[in-house]
């Protein structure tokens, strides 16, 4: 292990870490980073658009999970291929290793690469992990991963092998597998070593963060304990969060340093304010109710201003759609582009939440989810639409401003003041509208940085048009 962690880890025995409160909102809080998700993109492609993420006003980046993973003979050249021959987009969520690198993103010197180009324009890193399980095939798991957990018979919980029935039913939803796949003993100490060595080897390239894969499934101390595997407590996030050290094995950089958060998708028996505790949630609730105002062309019946969860919207990760509800289930994947711009620019106008915005695929349309289909390929160019940066940059220059929101009588135009210093204006449906809503911008003439369309305020009234599916950022 490098030094510079052993002297790391020593110092930071003496410092416990100490819950943080993830419940209770503080309404003076304001949100400001902001997230692109560079799904199915490989290092060298991050690296070489690393100018113009940061251009386009994202903070953060999040890549696809950089592990070892599944690797059938010719599988790393489409996103998703139905005959199954030449890749599919969830082999990398099918760990075989917990080692830097593999087919689909690349080495871990491109990695190192990539990371330096983040440092260079300011952007941190997120990676995507995935502790709860395995490939399917568990014949692909390395030899090394199974030695270093005890064996093969050291891996996986009781009924780890066994697919869930029930997602409810917290016995099931954490110690057996989800979705099919084999579930890990988490628990397991060696395993826990094991892992925190490659979250470590991460932070020293440079990481800052990370996005927990089924993270709902991983028990909290109110959780069933796995007993027929030995395990006496549910400890894996005291582990992964750094309050205790494994085996002379500890986090290697003060928690408070990064930005975690959990894919706890919301649910029936879901222990929110515990997982609170630990890290950040996804707001998949506000998701969908976001997606259906969408669809709609309308917010009127529904409400988008209530976070939809237990957690402090400062600590939710907020999205108009993941790659699970674009690649999987295919939930958002009908919507259009300008739909999904809308709602980004009113989530991320928005005081509070961390927005991510998914990447979809370069050549993507309504009726060809997969596009142009090529594994590590760039994703198409919404994320630098000009809307997007407008809204983006907007976010970060309404530091310490609080949010009014303001709806049209027919629930089509948002208003999404920020204090008396800027407003943006969402026109959500087909057809043009009329603007005329209460803002705290002073009285006087405005003009969008986007398109140069000209409101007015008068007597606290923005007044305008706003065309179909567009957005619209005024500032003083």
């Amino acid at each position: 292990m490098n030094k510079f962690f052993i002297c790391l880890s020593a110092a930071l025995i003496a410092l416990p870490v100490l819950a943080k409160d993830r419940v209770t909102h503080n309404p003076d809080y304001t949100n400001t980073e902001s997230i692109l998700h560079v799904w199915s993109w490989n290092f060298p492609t991050i690296a070489d658009n690393m100018k113009q993420i940061s251009d386009a006003g994202f903070t953060m980046i999040q890549t696809s999970p950089v592990q070892a993973c599944f690797n059938p003979e010719g599988s790393s050249k489409k996103i998703f291929d139905d005959n199954v021959t030449e890749g599919n987009w969830y082999y990398y969520y099918q760990p075989t290793d917990w080692k830097i690198g593999n087919q689909i993103l690349g080495s871990r010197d491109q990695m190192k690469v990539m990371m330096d180009s983040a440092a260079k324009y300011n952007i941190k890193v997120i990676v995507d992990v995935l502790p709860n399980h395995t490939a399917f095939d568990i014949d692909a798991v390395s030899d090394d991963f199974y030695k270093a957990v005890g064996g093969r018979d050291k891996m996986f919980h009781s009924q780890g092998l066994q697919g869930v029935e029930d997602y409810n039913d917290r016995l099931q939803c954490t110690l057996w597998g989800s979705g099919g796949l084999p579930d890990v003993n988490t628990e397991n100490p060696d395993f826990q070593k094991y892992y925190m060595e490659f979250v470590n080897d991460l932070l020293s390239l440079g990481v800052r963060g990370f996005r927990y894969d089924t993270a709902k499934h991983i028990g909290v101390h109110s959780d069933p304990v796995d007993t027929a595997s030995g395990v006496k407590e549910n400890d894996f996030w005291d582990v992964a969060t750094g309050r205790k050290a494994v085996k002379g094995v500890r986090l290697a950089v003060p928690y408070d340093e990064l930005f975690v958060y959990g894919e706890v998708l919301q649910d029936k028996n879901v222990p929110e304010a515990e997982y609170a505790e630990y890290f950040g949630q996804t707001a998949s609730g506000y998701g969908h109710v976001l997606r259906e105002a969408l669809e709609k062309g309308s917010i009127n019946g529904m409400d988008v201003v209530n976070w939809h969860h237990t957690s402090a919207p400062e600590y939710l990760t907020t999205w108009v759609e993941s790659h699970d509800t674009y690649a999987n289930a295919h939930e958002s994947a009908h919507l259009t582009d300008e739909q999904i711009r809308t709602g980004w620019v009113f989530l991320t106008a928005r005081q509070n939440g961390v927005p991510l915005f998914f990447s979809r695929p370069m050549g993507s349309t309504r009726q060809q989810y997969w596009g142009d289909n090529i594994l590590g390929a760039r994703g198409n160019d919404e994320f630098f639409h000009p809307e997007v940066i407008a809204v983006n940059k907007f976010r970060t220059a309404m530091n310490g401003q609080k949010e009014d929101i303001q709806f049209s009588d027919n629930g089509q135009v948002i208003v999404v003041n920020r204090g008396k210093q800027g407003a943006a204006i969402i026109n959500i449906n087909d057809a043009s509208n009329f603007v005329n809503l209460p803002t705290g911008l002073p009285d006087g003439t405005y003009h969008d940085v986007v398109y140069g369309k000209e409101f007015k305020v008068k007597k606290g009234i923005l007044k305008g048009i706003a065309a179909p599916h567009r957005t619209y950022i005024i500032t003083k």
